[in-house]
């Protein structure tokens, strides 16, 4: 069992199996060995590693992606929209939510966890406008019309037409 510790100062125990999904925690395990020492995860709040680990313990019976080829990034980034039943009810959050998960997973170094938030995300502004991707974010648009004319005009070739 691997004690983790929250940036809030919650423990939580978990399996080693589970945990190794993030190969931060996996790197700390291999190098100080075994240990009762606690694992301190000041970038991860208590209610963000419980949805971490819930993803973990879902698919910790799953080979963990190998390093990625070329080709095998390339085929990801073409399918932005294929993610499983189970990881879409999963991440089925608020906003604030789902970009905590996204920086959790990106700092525990959970590869799968961090494409399911980034296709999310991706899956939320595709064929909006600029306009209606600021509002879903609550983004201030500081660009003069000016500014504006200029980016839209060097961007043409992006346009769908």
């Amino acid at each position: 069992m691997v004690l983790l510790v929250t940036s809030d100062n919650e423990q939580f125990t978990t399996e080693k199996e589970i945990v190794e999904r993030s190969v931060l925690i996996k790197n700390m395990l291999e190098d100080v060995g075994e240990s009762d020492q606690p694992i301190p995860l000041p970038n991860v709040s208590s209610s963000v590693l419980k949805k971490v680990l819930e993803y973990c313990e879902h698919h910790k019976g799953e080979p963990l992606p190998a390093a990625d080829s070329e080709q095998s990034q390339d085929d990801t980034r073409k399918r932005t929209t294929d993610i499983s039943e189970w990881d879409q009810k999963f991440i089925t959050v608020d906003q604030e939510m789902l970009f905590e998960i996204i920086l959790a997973a990106n700092y525990l170094d959970i590869k799968s966890l961090l494409d399911v938030g980034c296709k999310t995300v991706a899956n939320m502004i595709k064929g909006k406008t600029p306009e209606e991707i600021r509002k879903l974010f609550n983004i201030v648009n500081d660009f003069t019309p000016e500014e504006e004319a200029q980016i839209k005009k060097e961007n043409e070739w992006a346009e769908d037409r």
